[in-house]
């Protein structure tokens, strides 16, 4: 699927990290839904990294940086902005990387997610 931008997508994950998780999925599905290719690396690296360990999540700060930094957007999923997300937005800005915000609402607007493949 040539052509999709790349959408950086930052949302919450500390705190109700279960609820989180979801809403992030939801973003991703959304992002899906309007044509982009979603990355999300708050749902990748905690899974491969301990947070609780500082070296191991500097390195996971560290590698969503680069992530970011190949992305052609950014967007802002939900309403709320965690110190994590502002160092992101902050990143974005540097790079001149496009910010958007997306509201809670907007994510949840999508029913049910229908995607669609072209096999070559």
């Amino acid at each position: 699927m040539e052509g999709n931008k790349i959408i950086y997508i930052a949302s919450p994950y500390a705190g109700d990290v279960e609820g989180n998780i979801e809403f992030a999925r939801a973003a991703c599905r959304y992002c899906i839904e309007q044509g982009g290719c979603p990355v999300a690396v708050h749902l990748l690296y905690p899974q491969i990294l301990d947070d609780t360990d500082p070296v191991q999540r500097q390195t996971g700060l560290r590698l969503g940086r680069r992530m970011l930094s190949v992305c052609d957007e950014m967007w802002i999923a939900g309403d709320r902005i965690s110190p994590g997300m502002n160092a992101e937005i902050a990143e974005a800005k540097r790079l001149g990387i496009p910010i958007r915000y997306i509201s809670a609402e907007q994510i949840h607007s999508v029913a049910e997610p229908v995607y669609s493949m072209t096999l070559v």
